[in-house]
Parts: structure tokens; sequence; C-alpha cells
């Protein structure tokens, strides 16, 4: 009998995160840039206000307008949950964390009269950490060499001498922050394990990447009965 096709809820942290960033943007319509104002962006504001620190992580949420929302979501959504899947939500919601309060905290230190939003530098931290596979000890894959460069280098150079609305600091404080996290996270983690010996009795299987044992149609190394079949506001955004 087949099985009915059901939509599954397959990265929880991703998709809340999507459902944050949207209701926080019809808020912001609906009240005319209040509720951002109050807690979906980052600005230089009184230390003794407890909002002051809702916006250090808040920000990340927020977004000026539909197409800025559209723009990083879309990225988004391609991305994250192939990481979460590889990761694990813990991780990803680390991520996101991290990224939103490295770029919050800074943006608020180094920049007085810049009032930030939106999910871009969360992406640029995804997009470098999907670029680590596997880390060797001593050794940086060259994928991650090239969208370091490309991606970063774009940001430093939109920087210097492009002036628009758009935040390059964000982009490359959430870059980094995917690579710290990645190279950690893939840490001696070299590549895929190397075939075991075949013993006598035995037959390679392809898909499981090791002996098979034809007498009881397991894999060799699995015990029996242990193995399953598979407003007017002026926003700078990033």
């Amino acid at each position: 009998m087949k099985k009915k096709l059901k939509v599954t809820f397959n990265a929880p942290i991703t998709l809340m995160f999507v459902l944050v960033c949207f209701a926080s943007l019809i808020l912001g319509y609906l009240t005319d840039g209040f509720t951002t104002n109050l807690l979906f962006s980052v600005y230089r504001s009184s230390l003794f206000s407890p909002f002051t620190y809702v916006r250090f992580i808040g920000h990340v949420f927020g977004h000026a307008n539909f197409e800025h929302f559209l723009g990083n979501m879309m990225t988004l959504l391609i991305i994250a949950p192939l990481l979460e899947e590889k990761y694990g939500s813990g991780n990803i919601l680390f991520v996101i964390l991290t990224t939103a309060l490295t770029t919050g905290v800074l943006s608020f230190i180094l920049f007085p009269n810049v009032q930030l939003l939106g999910a871009s530098g969360v992406v640029f931290a995804f997009i470098l950490l999907s670029s680590i596979t596997s880390v060797k000890e001593g050794e940086i894959p060259l994928t991650f060499i090239l969208v370091a460069v490309i991606y970063l280098g774009e940001q430093v150079y939109d920087g210097l001498f492009i002036d628009d609305d758009v935040s390059n600091f964000g982009h490359i404080l959430g870059g980094i922050c995917g690579s710290v996290i990645g190279y950690q996270l893939n840490k001696g983690k070299g590549g895929p394990t190397a075939p075991q010996p075949i013993q006598p009795g035995q037959s390679y299987d392809p898909t499981l990447g090791q002996p098979y044992n034809q007498s009881v149609g397991q894999p060799y190394n699995q015990p029996l009965g242990q193995y399953n079949q598979p407003g007017d506001n002026h926003y700078t955004y990033y």
C-alpha cells in the first residue's frame, strides 16, 4: 500500500524565523513603522531602556519592505533547511543568535546615526557556513576560500565605493560569524569514513558504503534488530 504524501515541518528553526520576519513586517505596516522602530531595528538609544537590548537581537527580524523581505527569505529558504538538517536545529539557532547579537551590538557602538534592520547578516552567515563541508587539521577547503573572496570581497568593494542604504558591514560580520562557527562545527570531520574490509561471506553494498552480511541481510557492523530503513523611517537594511 502506497503511503500518502504529507507536508512535514522539516526545518523548524528556519520556518519559525521566516514566520517571525513576516509577522514583524506586517506589524510594521499596520502600525506605520512603530513596532519596527520599537523592536525590529537597532540604533543608538539609551542603555537604560529594556527595548535597546531586545533590538540587539530583534533587528534581524525587521525588514524595510516586501522587496527587502522576499530577497532575504528566498535565499534563506534555499540554504538554511539543508544546514539545519546537517547541523541540527540547536546549532542553526546558535548561528542566528550569534550573528544577530554581533551585528546588533557592533552597529550600536560604531554607527550611532544608523538604524539597522534585516536578515542579510544571517543569510551571509549561512552562505559561508554552507561552503565549509569538512575541515581537516591544518587544511582549509578551497571552495570556502572562493566563496569568502567573492562574497566578502564584493561587500568590501560596495562599502568603499558605492553609496546606498545597504549595510555591507552587517553582511561582512554575518559572513565572519558563519565562517568561524562553521569551522568549529566541522573541525576534525575529514570527510567520509574509509570502507571497511570485506570479510568472507560478505559483499559490498555501495548504498550503505560498508560490507553487507548476506546471511542476516544487515550491515556488517550493525547489531541485529537495530537497523531501520531509511512610516517615514529611513532604515539601513541588509
